[in-house]
């Protein structure tokens, strides 16, 4: 049976991280236990890391944005000597399916992308300090920070060493963060990414690969000096007290089902699909935030995220042969929208900010999902405020048409908010409904003009917020030739169709990353030149070159 991979786990599991709270800054250590891989076949020598790995740093950042708020600034260090990071796992490389390695990259991806952006949302600046080798992914660890700093020793440097070693790229975000974020020249950048060796010293921070390089004899004195001066510079309010994320409430039942609280997850294999029911809420919104923050992590808004985002990760990594995910919503649209306005006229306070900017990084999970994505507006719905987002996520939305035999279901409805206009942008930097009409902006101006009003279906057609809408007769029919359809497709062409259509607009590092770079990677890690027998990846370690075919593609 394959192993199930559970993306849950709190620092009693840790077994690679470590963090030591000191009032506004937190020393985060990199320690990886080397017998501690996720699957058999290999271990983690000199901090080099799998999927369990980042599932434990994905973690770190997590409970640092909602336990510790009181961090504003966190320093990511080796707990290892000569060493900060070799990278992922090269035998785990070599040894994973190629399905395994795609998604890997992109959750590290996601992970680096939340921990980057901790500054700009959180307040919480993350410094990397750099003593020992840093190669491949533990160098793209550290671009991901908002500061690096190297020792200047012999040991001591940076390194994106894919492209000579092992015949793949950097999959993490490297090559776009040295040119898009570093802004390193092109052609330094060219030299360092075909050197194995690495670059150090002084030539580091001339060609931008780091941004200060200290004598080893003060670099320890320096970073925690470094800190402080961060801090002292810090916009962050102090004194805040965070909250504790428990447990989920989740059960898994044999036939892949997988229950929550506020989220339904069920599998039909014959069909190669799974349906995805998003539950509003059974009580009213609280007062006030201090209401909501002594509920803590069974606040709706947050649970509902927290739930959510844990079963987009579960069929991504362990239902891959489900290649159509449908999403429904079912509750009061009225209920959902206090609860995410009380989110809304409170932004500034410390909680608040940290569920909306959660809300944020989910929906960029479920548009970088590469599954056949559709919303079906059922009656009973409550596809309003940050629900209604999920319908411009989607590849295709369907809506029920006026009433349906023996459904006593209040009509279907959308609803929108004034979180659909900003609260939540895309990885372009657009909203939803920006990217929607990207030729047409003056549609979205008009349809903020509709806040607040429940929004049937031939309305909600006219306006262009679904696809399709169909009457009690049509229903069934449509739907069903919709999900045999998708089913009959390549999953391959599907793939890259959907990944090509979600994100129009302008390019930024993000969907350059996720977009570009992966593309690259994905194809890449498919050629014989890095995982056939003779390549480079299957003989790293034997003292052999890869051989490689040599016709350019």
């Amino acid at each position: 049976m394959t192993k199930v991979i559970d993306f849950q786990t709190d620092p009693s599991k840790y077994r690679h991280w470590r963090v030591e709270y000191d009032g506004e800054i937190a020393n985060l250590f990199m320690d990886v236990d080397e017998t501690g891989g996720l699957f058999p076949g290999y271990e983690l020598k000199l901090n080099s890391y799998d999927l369990g790995v980042d599932i434990e740093l994905a973690d770190v950042v997590q409970r640092m944005r909602f336990e510790h708020p009181e961090v504003k600034v966190v320093v990511m260090q080796s707990a290892k000597d000569k060493v900060f990071c070799a990278g992922a796992n090269i035998r785990m490389l070599g040894g994973a399916s190629h399905a395994h390695k795609v998604n890997f990259c992109k959750f590290t991806n996601e992970t680096r992308n939340t921990f980057e952006a901790a500054e700009a949302d959180s307040g919480q600046k993350y410094m990397a300090a750099i003593k020992g080798a840093c190669a491949g992914g533990g160098y793209e660890l550290a671009l991901a920070c908002n500061h690096i700093m190297l020792t200047n020793d012999s040991a001591s440097s940076v390194a994106l060493p894919e492209v000579p070693l092992l015949a793949v790229l950097p999959g993490t975000g490297g090559l776009t963060r040295v040119t898009d974020k570093r802004k390193v020249r092109r052609d330094l950048a060219d030299v360092f990414c075909s050197i194995e060796e690495g670059v150090k010293g002084q030539r580091a921070v001339d060609w931008k690969l780091v941004d200060e390089v200290v004598a080893n004899s003060k670099f320890d004195a320096t970073v925690i000096e470094r800190a402080a001066e961060f801090v002292a510079t810090s916009d962050k309010p102090s004194g805040l007290t965070g909250i504790e994320l428990t447990p989920l409430n989740r059960t898994f039942g044999e036939d892949g089902a997988v229950t929550y609280s506020t989220v339904e997850v069920t599998i039909d294999r014959e069909n190669g699909r799974a349906n995805v029911t998003l539950h509003g809420p059974t009580e009213g919104a609280p007062a006030e935030m201090s209401a909501l923050q002594a509920q803590g992590a069974e606040a709706y808004m947050l649970r509902l995220a927290r739930e959510f985002d844990d079963a987009i990760l579960h069929l991504r990594l362990n239902e891959r042969e489900i290649g159509l995910v449908a999403f429904h919503t079912q509750g009061s649209s009225e209920t959902l929208l206090a609860h995410e306005e009380l989110l809304l006229s409170n932004r500034d306070h410390w909680l608040a900010n940290e569920i909306l900017k959660y809300w944020k990084r989910v929906l960029k999970r479920v548009d970088m999902t590469s599954r056949s994505l559709v919303a079906l507006v059922e009656h009973g719905s409550c596809f309003a405020g940050v629900l209604a987002e999920l319908l411009w996520s989607v590849d295709r939305s369907y809506m029920m048409l006026e009433e349906f035999e023996d459904d006593n279901r209040p009509l279907a409805a959308i609803t929108l908010s004034q979180s659909n206009f900003g609260t939540y942008p895309m990885g372009n930097d657009l909203t939803r409904l920006q990217t929607r009409f990207l030729s047409d902006p003056a549609d979205v101006d008009a349809l903020q003009e509709r806040i607040g009003e429940p929004l049937e279906a031939d309305d909600a057609e006219e306006l262009g917020l679904i696809t399709f809408a169909f009457d009690d007769i049509d229903w069934e029919d449509e739907v069903r030739i919709f999900m045999e359809e998708r089913a009959s497709f390549s999953p391959d062409a599907m793939t890259g169709m959907e990944a090509n259509l979600r994100f129009a607009g302008p390019e930024t590092m993000e969907t350059r990353i996720f977009g570009r770079l992966t593309a690259w990677q994905n194809w890449i890690f498919q050629r014989p030149n890095a995982v056939g027998t003779d390549g480079a990846l299957q003989r790293y370690g034997t003292g052999k070159r890869g051989e490689y075919n040599m016709e350019r593609v």
